[in-house]
């Protein structure tokens, strides 16, 4: 039975599905449309990451790195420039260590 992804998947992927003895049609997307098909990987693993029991969290937490990554690459931002705004914001506003909530403001 045919099933729709249309979706950035892993380079290996297609492999895959064909060792398994199955068929699949892939093309290469743009540079555009490859940008905007990462973006979206981020929210996919993301929202994977978010409802992963304790024992697949870092599974889910490796896919979200490897999208981060390429991501960076893409854009030409590197791990020091990521790694300064992040330490910059931490001074500024906090990190999450102490597990606030907020519930309201007026």
């Amino acid at each position: 039975m045919r099933k729709e992804y249309h979706k950035l998947v892993r380079d290996l992927i297609p492999e895959h599905i064909r060792m398994h003895g199955d068929a699949c049609i892939i093309d290469t997307m743009s540079e555009e449309d490859y940008r905007q098909a990462l973006r979206e990987k981020l929210v996919e693993e993301a929202q994977e990451a978010c409802e992963a029991d304790v024992s697949q969290l870092a599974k889910e937490l490796a896919d979200l790195y490897e999208v981060i990554d390429t991501l960076m690459a893409v854009y030409d931002i590197s791990l020091e420039q990521v790694r300064a705004i992040q330490e910059r914001k931490r001074r500024e506003v906090g990190g999450f260590e102490q597990r606030i909530r907020l519930l309201w403001t007026e």
